[in-house]
């Protein structure tokens, strides 16, 4: 079957709709799990659009479908729907209403292309060859709605996944391809040491933790330094250190907080594994003892290079020029999609003139169109590749 060229005056007739959607998304930001009316708002225009709606157990989010009918492979398109706790500063009509709160990541814009893929897709729903999935996810910010979507069960049957993140220092016009990793496994961690307290002009009657502690984050310096490959990468980087009420008082506790970030899992399992050891060795040196709780995140995103060409063809048709995007060290729930089945993420060039989580953050939506149209050209193309090899 051939391709369309989704690029077509029905794409940008879409312009405006989508940038209406995008904008009331905007004005009504929730944060994750949060996401009641979004997920209303989603349901309508889906609704509007005559497209079925999946009856799936989640609180907040929505998974819909097109095409099927004539049997075929499945696969899904990902966008994510939560906002931040961040107070917007920009002077747009349609700023954020709810004080506090903000798409400052751009999941609005995610949610309006993902939205207009849809409507692509339903006017050619007979030409179809398989099912495409929309899986509209909460609570990507705290990395939970990624799996509230696998324990639903709307993966069952899926046989690839394709997300897109926008990319602020991207133009408009160009998209992000790159194989292998693309965004980094993200995990928090919180130390408590325990000491003993005593006055601060007697410190060998007690034991202080804040020595202790101070000696810990040194030594997990070493961990990037001398325990990882110099051709691979990792971050470890503590973030707190709180300690103590008053000048003359050594305390009995310290407690550090931090993040480390990595690309590849036999690297993040290494250097997990060796901070484990240097906490506990270094707290015990010193005479005090330390509990380790991690704030686990999402694995590495990382794309399959098998995946590639049919995302680059997609480009293509959309009109996108490609470049090689360099990875980056935030963290992306998608990742925990790619554990299950294959899967391709890229970044979206949106002329930002803020990074993400900024509260100036914005984007061109002259974005969106070409958004959508990428979106429903990869599922297009998707969907004829796993034919041909169902049939072969």
């Amino acid at each position: 079957m051939t391709t369309h060229s989704i690029l077509s005056p029905k794409a940008y007739a879409l312009t405006d709709q989508l940038i209406a959607i995008r904008r009331q998304l905007h004005q009504h930001p929730e944060v994750s799990h949060e996401e009641i009316q979004t997920t209303a708002s989603i349901r309508g225009w889906l609704g509007q659009a005559n497209i079925r709606i999946l009856d799936v157990p989640l609180a907040t989010g929505v998974i819909a479908e097109v095409g099927g009918q004539r049997g075929g492979p499945i696969i899904a398109l990902r966008a994510d729907i939560d906002a931040l706790p961040i107070h917007e500063e920009t002077e747009f009509e349609f700023s954020s209403q709810i004080a506090g709160t903000m798409h400052a990541c751009g999941h609005d814009y995610h949610t309006a292309s993902l939205l207009g893929a849809a409507f692509l897709l339903k006017e050619q729903e007979e030409e179809l060859q398989g099912t495409v999935r929309f899986i509209f996810q909460p609570a990507e910010e705290k990395a939970e709605g990624a799996e509230l979507v696998i324990q639903s069960g709307a993966l069952e049957g899926v046989q690839a996944i394709f997300g897109l993140h926008n990319k602020p220092d991207l133009p408009v016009g160009t998209i992000g391809i790159r194989s292998g990793p693309l965004m980094a496994g993200a995990d928090g961690f919180v130390i408590e040491v325990e000491g003993t307290g005593t006055h601060a002009a007697v410190p060998q009657s007690g034991n202080d933790p804040i020595v202790a502690a101070s000696h810990i984050i040194t030594a997990l310096q070493s961990i990037v330094s001398r325990n990882v490959n110099s051709l691979q990468s990792a971050v470890v980087s503590v973030t707190r250190f709180h300690s103590g009420t008053a000048w003359n008082i050594i305390p009995d506790k310290a407690v550090l907080d931090g993040t480390i970030r990595t690309f590849e899992e036999t690297v993040r399992e290494k250097v997990l594994a060796r901070f484990e050891e240097i906490v506990q060795g270094v707290s015990s040196a010193f005479g005090t003892q330390a509990e380790l709780r991690w704030l686990q995140g999402p694995p590495p995103v990382h794309n399959d290079a098998l995946l590639e060409p049919l995302v680059r063809e997609a480009a293509q048709l959309a009109g996108l020029t490609v470049v090689l995007p360099d990875p980056t060290s935030a963290g992306e729930d998608f990742a925990f999609y790619q554990k299950q089945i294959p899967g391709f993420f890229v970044f979206m060039g949106t002329s930002g003139s803020h990074e993400w989580h900024h509260p100036s953050f914005d984007l061109n939506e002259d974005a969106l169109a070409p958004s959508a149209s990428y979106f429903a050209a990869l599922a297009e193309l998707a969907l004829n590749s796993f034919s041909d090899n169902i049939s072969d």
